[in-house]
């Protein structure tokens, strides 16, 4: 036996870290702002920190694992490994200017280039050939063209922000999602490579099942020819006999996001008294 030492990152993922790991089972507490909360699970020790810490932190081996961003792995050159993408806050690395730059603006002078990401910006400016000023800087990216800085690197979901400021984008880097990460030497150890392969199924179980719900329906035993067939499933519908022969009662489990187009298909097949459920994991092997 031993103990899976987990990191949480601090801001905007927090909640949906805690809610995937509630969600899962492991049961997480918090007493006010206390740093190290529990988990009802006595074999994970939590911890919150920053999000941009924690892959370097899980790389030196501080932790065994936590949640951290493909683009802060990135960023600070952390040697994790990625046990599950949870796809938790995807964004795009960008490259934007004002709308008023030119392309051929960008190559006739040495550009001021703001950004928190110094690595990523640094190797994309360095392979694209530009002539540049990197200035760090921490927050509110945006503001900073077209008085103070030519350019910046960010991230951005919708873009919408950018296009507020009226900042065109010249170039997407990379993608970025929030992922499960583990150290290297956590994952060579038996125990803790078995743990941490148990949280990753039930992880990716939950979300799974939030994709996806469960739909149960009677069917007349007149009908059963007309709609059985026409049941989108995993495997195979799951079809027991209703009592005195009246006809069938299946249970099939489906993408949420055709529900609004099957229900109505399935009634006009002939299925009757259909319920909808709501679904907590789903464990297909």
């Amino acid at each position: 036996m031993g103990t899976v030492r987990l990191v949480i990152p601090k801001g905007r993922i927090y909640e949906k870290v805690v809610k995937l790991m509630n969600d899962a089972g492991y049961r997480v507490s918090v007493q006010g702002r206390e740093l190290k909360p529990v988990s009802g699970d006595p074999d994970i020790e939590l911890k919150i920190m920053k999000p941009q810490n924690i892959p370097q932190l899980v790389a030196l081996g501080s932790h065994d694992a936590g949640f951290a961003g493909v683009d802060w792995c990135r960023e600070t050159g952390s040697a994790v490994e990625t046990v599950l993408d949870l796809g938790f806050d995807p964004v795009r690395i960008v490259a934007a200017v004002p709308e008023s730059l030119s392309d051929a603006d960008l190559r006739r002078k040495k550009i001021v280039v703001a950004s928190e990401y110094e690595r990523i910006t640094k190797e994309w400016l360095d392979r694209e050939k530009y002539d540049y000023h990197y200035l760090r800087v921490s927050g509110a990216t945006e503001v900073f063209p077209p008085d103070d800085a030519d350019m910046i690197v960010d991230n951005t979901a919708s873009g919408s922000t950018l296009r507020e400021n009226k900042l065109r984008i010249v170039a997407e880097i990379m993608r970025s999602s929030t992922c499960f990460i583990a150290n290297k030497a956590a994952l060579a150890d038996p125990w803790k490579k078995e743990k941490l392969a148990e949280m990753r199924l039930l992880f990716a179980s939950v979300l799974t099942a939030a994709k996806k719900v469960m739909l149960e329906m009677n069917i007349p035993a007149d009908k059963a020819d007309a709609v059985i067939p026409k049941l989108p499933c995993m495997k195979a519908p799951t079809v027991a006999e209703l009592a005195g022969g009246a006809g069938f009662a299946a249970k099939i489990v489906v993408n949420r996001d055709i529900v609004a187009t099957l229900i109505p298909e399935l009634i006009r097949l002939g299925a009757t008294d259909i319920l909808e459920y709501e679904i907590n994991k789903v464990i297909v092997n």
